[in-house]
């Protein structure tokens, strides 16, 4: 990435806006160890967990674009304290009960994320309220994954194979058996199930963010800590058959994101081929052109991520990727942040996906160096 350029300064300075219109002004804090992320609408006591993984993520790429641009000393670590205050007060938060009065069942001060970690919701109950859902705790572990690999301290990443072991059995229905399946959701305790159905990317999430953490933890002389669950998740996808997308620019550009980390491998480069065929048939429908008065702005952005991450991983696919990346730009440059079509409680998770669309850096494999898991060469 050309920090020079005048595209990437106004891409930073967009990023760097959208991060303060939901974390507040944090280039002007004075004692960073000391930051309280304010409470954001859209989530319960301000916090929502999908939103705050991105939050924790933009922050690590802060921090390393700010490092590269050779700051004045000391700047960039601030980025590195904010994503580790954000990761705290999740903790703090969404690991608690919605009283705030005790830790979730099963958690204790010393293994805080032993009871999961709640999604966030603002309603307790109801079809949309209160819970766990596997796609939110995946993405909540890729982010500590991220925060270790960029500070070196494998205190995150152990705290993300914790958090593993303590929901995944939680979210099995045969676990011991040939042929176990998935669920959608389970309740804030982890107690019984709330969505019975199976989530498409699910058994591919937990698979990868499984086998990530778990390369990390080798590299940390901590050992194969998930050999067991990540057998599990590849005897799901094997029941379920070939992965199928669905036409959904979140799906297909999250799906993106995952398979960056195995392009090597036969399975990944064939999904990666079907993502990209459903991704140009919508942009050909114009789908992109839509979202303005009919779909979620966040959602395409997840598009754009998944692009980016892919193609900075694979290179350069030719017309295919001038095309994805035309229609890429398209959607980011028609957004206004100030659209009325936004809803408040919807406007934290957008602006952190728009940053993360923008500059997707630390969602990107080798964005702090070598990786420890095998990828392609």
């Amino acid at each position: 990435m050309d920090l020079e350029s005048t595209e990437i300064k106004t891409r930073v300075e967009r990023f760097e806006s959208a991060m303060e219109k939901v974390y507040g002004n944090h280039r002007d804090v004075s004692d960073p160890s000391a930051w309280t992320p304010p409470p954001a609408p859209g989530g319960h006591r301000g916090r929502y967990l999908w939103t705050d993984a991105f939050g924790v993520v933009n922050f690590l790429t802060l921090y390393k674009m700010h490092s590269d641009l050779n700051a004045e000393n000391g700047y960039p670590e601030r980025y590195l304290t904010f994503a580790e205050r954000l990761v705290e007060t999740v903790h703090d938060v969404l690991g608690r009960t919605r009283d705030g009065t005790s830790r979730l069942p099963g958690a204790t001060d010393s293994e805080p994320l032993a009871g999961g970690l709640r999604i966030g919701k603002v309603h307790e109950s109801g079809s949309d309220g209160d819970g766990q859902y596997h796609h939110y705790l995946t993405q909540w572990m890729f982010a500590l994954n991220r925060l270790s690999m960029a500070t070196g301290n494998p205190t995150y990443n152990r705290q993300a194979y914790s958090l593993g072991k303590a929901i995944h059995p939680h979210f099995f229905v045969g676990i011991g058996t040939h042929n176990p399946r998935m669920v959608w959701k389970v309740a804030m305790d982890l107690s019984h199930t709330l969505v019975s159905s199976e989530g498409n990317l699910d058994p591919l999430d937990g698979y990868i963010t499984f086998s990530l953490v778990q390369a990390s933890a080798k590299k940390f002389g901590d050992g194969e800590v998930f050999e067991e669950e990540i057998s599990n998740y590849k005897k799901v996808s094997d029941r379920r058959g070939q992965h199928h997308p669905s036409p959904d620019f979140l799906d297909l550009g999250m799906t993106l994101v995952s398979v960056q980390w195995f392009y090597n491998e036969d399975w990944a480069v064939t999904l990666a081929s079907r993502c990209c065929n459903i991704l140009k048939s919508l942009f050909d429908e114009g789908y992109h052109l839509k979202f303005g008065s009919s779909r979620l702005a966040f959602r395409e952005f997840g598009a754009c991520l998944g692009v980016e991450c892919f193609r900075a991983t694979v290179g350069p696919d030719g017309e295919l990727y001038d095309y994805f990346k035309e229609m890429s730009d398209a959607m980011i440059d028609q957004y206004n942040d100030g659209d009325i079509q936004t809803p408040d409680d919807l406007k934290p998770i957008t602006r952190v996906m728009f940053a993360s669309a923008l500059i997707p850096g630390a969602f990107q494999a080798g964005f702090f160096g070598p990786e420890p898991i095998k990828i392609g060469t």
